[in-house]
């Protein structure tokens, strides 16, 4: 009878880093979308020459210089997320539905103009808010029948060559204890699995939960209607939660002495950061108007907290089950700056139209930890992924009290080779409001699309999953000037 392994807390987190923190991650909490604002959303986030928006305080701080008057928003917002997953041609899918709050914000405007006043700064304005950035809520389902491989030919990979006492308890050691894999026959340290000739139906639910948004300090200045100034502390907080359920089940019976085994894996991460960001608008004429913007690196201290188990189901009834150690580390995230330019045009009180380049690099995201186990890890970064730019257009037209809006974007895949070169994220957006001097009141909704590669496991006979992921936001702004 195989007898439990107890190794020390040092080792499990070796074991688990290994598989835990990686490029995936890095890539998670680099790659920010535009939330904020019904306004700023229905105009896909493309007001970084215009200013006047709150949520242009987490892209081009120097709109809240935009603004006159003094105004308070709140943005609650309904996420709904499907992904349609084909593996081995087999399709299946899942969606979920997540209620949040895009933002909550506050500007105030200090007016200087005064007869006295020869320094040419006509307003000063502060704007503290929040503005979500990201959200991670989403339910996967994928499922098909696999003749040529199975996550169990990891475990045996990984277990080749070392004794029981050395399996990683949050993985091999699982199936080890769960009899899924055992000793070969053919030498000493050599193992097999109960799945010899494969031909077994594979699936996995995956359910995630969580965001990434930031608070937000700014300060901006108008220098004689023609230089708009700012900039932003940005104070990150990031929330992710992933349960997931991993199967392989003999459904024709044709394996001997196997029915089914399960490998459940459960994550919580959470973490803070602190970025600066800074902005400029120019004005060269009453039509025109100009903007850059510039990111610092966001520096992300997280925490994971995780666990995992496993079930076998063999003939005759005989189950066995198992579970890991509660394990966590503690680590920290550095995503790329980001540099941006804007040319937005405003017609008399007609319309606006902005048009602004973002440009990343996400070869520059990183992984630290003490003592640092990275290398590999920001090795993989480097050579998996590349320097991309991101394309975001807005439009909106004045028929007074009412605006109409529309919006495109376009975000660059990330990856420089494999499947997921192609992997560009596209967006559509639109939306309505009606302003007065006193309230506004926006509504928005933005569909986005995309398409990523990835697999079930690491194993060369591994084949790809196709996830088509589409999701929709329908944002209520409500909002005072005074």
């Amino acid at each position: 009878m195989k007898k439990q392994i107890i190794i020390s807390g040092m080792a499990l987190i070796s074991a688990w880093h290994l598989q835990a923190q990686n490029d995936i991650d890095a890539m998670r909490y680099s790659q920010i979308t535009f939330g904020g604002t019904a306004r700023f959303a229905s105009m896909a986030g493309s007001m970084g020459a215009l200013g006047g928006d709150i949520s242009t305080l987490s892209f081009n701080p120097a709109g809240v210089a935009i603004f006159k008057k003094t105004e308070i928003s709140i943005s609650p917002s309904i996420f709904s997320q499907t992904t349609a997953s084909t593996y081995n041609a087999s399709a299946s899918s899942d969606s979920k539905l997540n209620f949040n709050f895009g933002n909550i914000g506050l500007v105030a405007s200090i007016n200087l103009i005064k007869e006295s006043n020869t320094t040419g700064w006509e307003n000063i304005n502060f704007g503290f808010g929040y503005n979500r950035t990201n959200n991670f809520h989403n339910r996967m389902d994928i499922q098909a029948d696999n003749k040529t491989s199975s996550l169990l030919d990891v475990f045996v990979a990984n277990a080749n060559g070392n004794s029981p006492s050395n399996f990683d308890q949050f993985s091999t050691d699982l199936a080890w204890q769960t009899f899924l894999i055992n000793p070969d026959t053919l030498g000493a340290l050599l193992y097999n699995n109960v799945i010899p000739n494969y031909g077994i139906k594979q699936r996995k639910a995956i359910e995630t939960r969580g965001a990434m948004g930031e608070t937000v300090i700014s300060f901006g200045g108008n220098y004689k209607s023609k230089l708009y100034v700012g900039g932003t502390i940005g104070f990150v907080k990031a929330k992710y939660f992933e349960e997931s359920t991993y199967e392989e089940i003999d459904e024709t019976d044709t394996i001997p002495d196997f029915k089914s085994f399960s490998f459940s894996q459960n994550l919580t991460t959470k973490g803070n950061g602190v970025n600066l960001k800074l902005g400029a608008i120019f004005r060269p004429n009453d039509w025109v108007r100009i903007g850059a913007a510039f990111h610092t690196p966001t520096s992300l201290r997280l925490r994971d907290d995780y666990n995992n188990s496993m079930k076998s189901d063999l003939e005759n009834g005989i189950t066995y089950d198992t579970i890991s150690p509660q394990g966590s580390f503690d680590y920290t995230i550095t995503t790329p700056f980001r540099a941006i330019g804007s040319i937005g045009f405003v017609i008399k009180k007609l319309a606006l139209l902005n048009v602004e380049y973002e440009y990343v690099d996400y070869t520059y995201a990183q992984l630290h930890s003490s003592p640092n186990v990275f290398s590999d890890v920001n090795s993989t970064i480097r050579s998996k992924y590349t320097a991309t730019g991101n394309l975001r257009a807005g439009a909106e037209v004045r028929l007074d009290p009412l605006a109409i809006r529309l919006g495109y974007a376009l975000y660059g895949s990330p990856f420089n080779n494999n499947e997921n070169k192609n992997a560009n994220r596209t967006s559509y957006t639109g939306g309505i409001g009606y302003r007065t001097d006193k309230y506004f009141i926006d509504f928005a909704y933005v569909f986005t699309k995309y398409t990523e590669y990835n697999y079930l496991y690491d194993s060369p006979k591994a084949t790809a999953v196709e996830n088509k992921y589409k999701n929709s936001s329908f944002m209520l702004s409500l909002g005072l000037r005074f």
